[in-house]
Order: C-alpha cells, then sequence, then structure tokens
C-alpha cells in the first residue's frame, strides 16, 4: 500500500487523484478502524492509518473517510478555538482540500466561496494572481499548500490581502525548512526530475525557508507563526496523528 500511495501521488495528475482517491479510500476504511487513532475532523477512530508521501511516505499519515494528512487535521484543532464556526463569516476557501469541504459547505454560519485554477471541487475557476472579488470581500481566507507552485508568490499574497475585508485573518500553510534561514528558488530549474530533487515536488517551484513570514508581510500581512501543538497533550498529538513541526501561518488585515 504505501508504495503504491507514493507512486501515486507522485505520477497521477492532482485533478484525477482527487476526483478518484475518496471513492477507494472510502471502501476500505472499514479495514482500517480501531482505537489507536482519532480524526478530529469527523471523529472516526482507526487502528491504523494510512501512510502518505511522494518520496518519503510518513506512517500513519492519511485518514481514509476524510482523506485528512496531518496538516489539515492541526489546521481543524486551531479553526475550533477561532470564531469561525461561531460567526457569520464569508469565507474564501482556495484549493479546498476534500477534508474539510463537505463540513465547511454544512456550516450554516459560512457564505461559503471555493476557488482554484484547476480542482474539480472549486465552484469559481481563477488564477491567484488576479482575483475576480472586489476589495474586502472576505473575512476569512484560507489557502494551503499553493505558493510553492507559483513563481509570483507575494503578487498573489497581495490578491489575498486586497480581497480580505480589514480585521479579516487567514491561514496560508506551504511546506517549509525552518532549519533554513532562506527560501531556495531558481527559476532555471524547469525540468520536472530535477524540480523534484530540488524542490521535493515536480510541480514546486521553491522550498520556503523561515523568511516565509517575511514574503506575507512585504504583502501587507500582519503575521502569527502560532505552534498550535504546544496546546496539546503528548497523548493528543499522538491520537490525532500531528507532526510535532507543524506550525500555524496566521496573517490577519489590519483594521
Amino acid at each position: 500500500m504505501q508504495k503504491f500511495i507514493q507512486i501515486i501521488t507522485r505520477f497521477v495528475p492532482r485533478e484525477t487523484m482527487q476526483r478518484m482517491a475518496h471513492i477507494y479510500l472510502r471502501s476500505i476504511s472499514i479495514f482500517y478502524r480501531g482505537n489507536n487513532f482519532e480524526d478530529p475532523i469527523n471523529g472516526i477512530k482507526y487502528r491504523k492509518l494510512l501512510p502518505y508521501g511522494r518520496i518519503n511516505a510518513r506512517k500513519n499519515a492519511l485518514a481514509p473517510d476524510s482523506m485528512s494528512l496531518e496538516r489539515h487535521r492541526v489546521i481543524w484543532l486551531f479553526l475550533k478555538k477561532t470564531n469561525f464556526f461561531t460567526e457569520n463569516i464569508h469565507f474564501l476557501h482556495v484549493a479546498p482540500e476534500y477534508a474539510f469541504l463537505r463540513l465547511f459547505k454544512k456550516q450554516k454560519n459560512l457564505k461559503y466561496v471555493t476557488a482554484d485554477l484547476s480542482s474539480p471541487w472549486a465552484e469559481v475557476k481563477m488564477d491567484i494572481r488576479e482575483m475576480p472579488f472586489e476589495e474586502n470581500t472576505f473575512d476569512v481566507a484560507m489557502c494551503n499548500h499553493v505558493f510553492e507552485h507559483v513563481w509570483e508568490d507575494v503578487k498573489s499574497m497581495k490578491e489575498f490581502y486586497r480581497v480580505l475585508k480589514p480585521g479579516g485573518w487567514a491561514i496560508f500553510q506551504v511546506p517549509i525548512k525552518w532549519h533554513e534561514p532562506k527560501t531556495y528558488e531558481d527559476q532555471s530549474i524547469t525540468d520536472p526530475v530535477e524540480r523534484e530533487k530540488h524542490f521535493g515536488q515536480r510541480d514546486h517551484v521553491r522550498y520556503y525557508g523561515a523568511d516565509y513570514p517575511d514574503r506575507l508581510r512585504e504583502a501587507g500581512f500582519e503575521v502569527e507563526i502560532v505552534d498550535f501543538n504546544k496546546e496539546l497533550s503528548p497523548e493528543e498529538m499522538k491520537r490525532f496523528a500531528l507532526l510535532p513541526n507543524e506550525k500555524i501561518i496566521f496573517c490577519k488585515k489590519a483594521n
């Protein structure tokens, strides 16, 4: 199973994988049920989770019913601590993850807008470098693991800043090497095999370093790095199958 998932995630187009994976994973979910792990998004408990990773697969990473990974589960736990589920919110979700999609759509307090360039789950087809929305439209935005695919990342960040209302906030997760002070990028690297070697994935154009928050600040945001895992016990970290180094990139547009 681990080798199969590695091959699928490396070579199958993302749109195809998104359309088909959830059908297969839900069909085998019953064989993974137990009481060692819990997906906080839907409350389903498992004996073990599926491995996930394009090159070096992580054990107990993917929950089969929601298709959540570690980053989705920690975001969900973080959102539960905010006003996200309690106040009326106009919410822009770019590159919407299947792990969140159905539950967000059920939230009566959310005016929910999904958008992406190619995702089968997106209602609005758009390029994040030039969004078709007026200024000061949204209360909250979320866009995870997208900026590393886009050359003009700061331009995209500025677009999010433009469409957020004053006082609005956003979560922008990306793969980060926190031990590296500077982001590594090279526009001359265009071959998919070389990109995978340098940036970890065939369609990535950079590997962010610890200076990632500075790019968001350049776009206008106030940025807080939330080490949310510190609010959880070691038992909760293990039960929810979270990564110890996953931090929430919480951005706010000043009033």
